[in-house]
């Protein structure tokens, strides 16, 4: 290469230079930036009103510690409650997610109407917020844990459902052609080579199921579906803000044993 040529070949090597777009992307982009303004104006993002309510942070802080263990005797049992709320619930939820991702894969339900209806069920699952299946839950069975869980077991179905469903969709084809080749039933094909492919997947899926349970369960208390969730609201609601704090602490020592125990586990999976 001589000197002449260094300065072409330094441009050449450059990336290409960012290109106007077109009227109607450059009409769509400023469309999506206006929308964005007025979206937080909508939602009532204020500064001053944050930079008014810091002080009453450092207020509550203040009269919340130290945390106040008068009533742990009914705060611990109703920890537990929350624990196995989200346990049971995860369970259940992923049985029955396993044949209805079965039938929600593409290629393995072997029926367009079941195919399409399970994916309609299992988005419904999971659009409609968890709390919402909680109130619908309180109403169907009354007040108690049994309607968190059911609303936990809606939740992780909906959750679950959708990634076995694409994970099944992801497997190697080729033992499946093999069976099918030799005249393996489409049972013994997804018994024996898709879920087995897919079952690390279904693992760590599971795991982040139950975290996310976990978190949800908290709340379920809030609208008397059990949980720890009412324990927080009453004493917010009695101001005992020094019991609330030691809610809070015991909520995040729960989910973050949950957390770290699911990272464990996953890696151990993915070592397998």
């Amino acid at each position: 290469m001589t000197p002449a040529d260094a300065p072409a070949a330094a441009v050449r090597g450059l990336p290409p230079r960012m290109t106007m777009p077109s009227l109607p992307a450059f009409l769509a982009y400023l469309v999506v930036i206006l929308f964005l303004v007025l979206s937080f104006q909508g939602a009532g993002w204020s500064f001053e009103k944050l930079a008014r309510g810091l002080p009453s942070v450092g207020d509550f802080l203040s009269r919340s510690w130290p945390p106040s263990i008068a009533r742990i005797e009914r705060i611990a049992p109703a920890l537990l409650e929350t624990f196995q709320m989200a346990l049971v619930g995860t369970v259940v939820g992923v049985l029955i997610s396993v044949p209805l991702g079965v039938l929600a894969a593409r290629g393995l339900s072997g029926n367009r109407i079941l195919y399409t209806t399970s994916r309609a069920l299992i988005a419904l699952f999971r659009t409609v917020p968890d709390l919402i299946w909680a109130l619908v839950f309180v109403i169907c069975v009354g007040l108690g844990p049994f309607a968190g869980t059911l609303a936990i077991v809606v939740d992780t179905i909906g959750f679950c459902g959708r990634f076995f469903a694409e994970a099944m969709e992801d497997v190697d084809k080729g033992p499946q052609e093999a069976l099918t080749a030799i005249g393996a039933s489409r049972t013994d094909t997804i018994c024996c080579t898709v879920i087995p492919a897919a079952m690390p997947a279904f693992i760590t899926t599971s795991l982040f199921a139950l975290e996310k349970s976990t978190r949800s369960s908290v709340i379920m208390g809030l609208v008397g579906a059990g949980g720890i969730g009412l324990e927080l609201k009453v004493a917010m609601d009695l101001f005992e803000y020094r019991e609330a704090m030691t809610i809070i602490l015991l909520i995040f020592v729960l989910v973050l044993a949950v957390e770290r125990v699911g990272n464990l586990l996953r890696r151990n999976v993915l070592e397998i």
